[in-house]
């Protein structure tokens, strides 16, 4: 009886629980389990790369990330598991349901790839296809961030470059991906498993002038939703609806036959799924960035080696909603953009200060704020930030084990310097 539940691979687990209800995990992450350990990751001469900073785009191209050395390891003991699990299931007779975790740090930057897959892209892959704007005309909290980050100027040579190897890691990532779901064919389990693929933030790769994470636009926030489930879900339909990753959740509860969770906003797809046409889904999500105040106690965290970049004065407390064809990202002590994804996929017109818009701004305005206090969170922040500083001063002070952790070495970080 039971469900067998396993995680293999990055999860971003702080403290002494790093499985959180799973029941077994497999390759833990490259970084330390308690916040302030004086054992912090070190990736060698890619130092600072993996960050939100101009070094990544610089320090780009041919080489090695140590990343990729991860998603090996757990692609690895992914396929030993799914082999484990049918020699286990013959012995015990045991068929009941299990669920299987997979954590890829892939295509994370640093933007480094081996030279045959970097090679693969070399001269194929072109420049932004929205180009950055003049700091001047930047949204204000974009234009900050800009600066902030190193990135107002960058160079066609680190643009292409980091863009090449961001696709040559997509590349190695799926043919990761490819070696697990052979594994579930080769153990006969492939047409018995709903598999969903998913991530935790895009890249925005030079769109907009931007990179990394931490903005609304859609190269950023937008995250795939790929899933299969052979004889239970259609194949092949391509839907263009809205969802939270949330959903997801709901989701697979749903179809493990698992109750609900009772505090979730999620909303499970299944029948949406099976019939797209009929079933009433109203296209909405959230997205939240909030950043701490370099007034609050220490703006800077020992681990993350000096200025926190994320820190600004008053903090940050932003959030977007999407709902239909239209997106507002509120940005507070500031105003916010609004822009119809339906006419301007590309988020290049800004319709925040049209009259003729001023009804569907107001509305998810107040979508945005409803239940939702930017001086809350920005005090709650502050609290919580300060609480952190305790652990992680007494982390740095008494170096508590890592019960899980992979152990990333600074040889595994390169630069092909041929």
């Amino acid at each position: 009886g039971g469900v067998d539940t396993a995680l293999i691979g990055r999860m971003h687990f702080n403290g002494v629980d790093q499985h959180h209800g799973f029941t077994l995990r497999l390759v833990g992450d490259h970084s330390p389990n308690w916040s302030g350990s004086p054992r912090p990751v070190d990736h060698g001469e890619l130092q600072g790369t993996a960050g939100p900073a101009r070094v990544s785009l610089e320090k780009s191209g041919l080489g090695q990330s140590a990343y990729e050395v991860h998603d090996e390891a757990v692609a690895d003991a992914a396929e030993d598991y799914i082999a484990q699990l049918v020699t286990d299931r013959r012995q015990s007779g045991f068929d009941g349901p299990v669920s299987l975790s997979i954590g890829l740090m892939l295509p994370h930057q640093p933007f480094v790839a081996r030279p045959h897959d970097f090679a693969r892209y070399e001269g194929r892959v072109g420049r932004p296809t929205y180009p950055a704007e003049p700091l001047e005309s930047c949204h204000p909290y974009i234009r900050w961030w800009r600066l902030r980050t190193g990135i107002e100027n960058v160079t066609e040579e680190e643009v292409i470059r980091s863009r090449t190897a961001y696709w040559a890691l997509v590349d190695r990532m799926d043919a990761l991906i490819g070696r697990i779901l052979s594994a579930l064919e080769s153990a006969g389990l492939m047409n018995n498993t709903l598999v969903i693929y998913t991530s935790d933030h895009g890249d925005q790769l030079g769109e907009h002038g931007l990179w990394w994470k931490q903005t609304f636009y859609e190269y950023s926030a937008r995250v795939p939703a790929i899933i299969s489930w052979p004889g239970n879900l259609p194949e092949g339909q391509v839907l263009g609806r809205v969802i939270n990753q949330f959903d997801l959740t709901a989701t697979m509860l749903e179809a493990a036959g698992a109750p609900a969770m009772p505090r979730s906003h999620g909303r499970s797809l299944l029948e949406l799924l099976k019939d797209p046409e009929n079933t009433p889904w109203e296209d909405v999500a959230f997205s939240e960035y909030c950043m701490n105040d370099e007034t609050s106690g220490r703006a800077t965290s020992p681990n993350l080696g000096g200025r926190d970049v994320h820190a600004r004065p008053g903090g940050v407390q932003n959030r977007m909603v999407r709902s239909g064809a239209w997106k507002l990202n509120y940005y507070h002590g500031h105003e916010p953009q609004l822009f119809n994804l339906e006419e301007d996929p590309g988020e290049t017109r800004d319709l925040s200060g049209d009259p003729a818009f001023a009804g569907t701004k107001s509305e998810l305005l107040d979508r945005i704020l409803d239940g939702w206090d930017p001086e809350w969170v920005k005090s709650r922040m502050r609290i919580l930030k300060d609480e952190q500083i305790v652990m992680e001063d007494w982390a740095a002070n008494t170096d508590p084990d890592d019960v899980l952790r992979w152990n990333q070495g600074p040889h595994m970080d390169f630069l092909d310097k041929s």
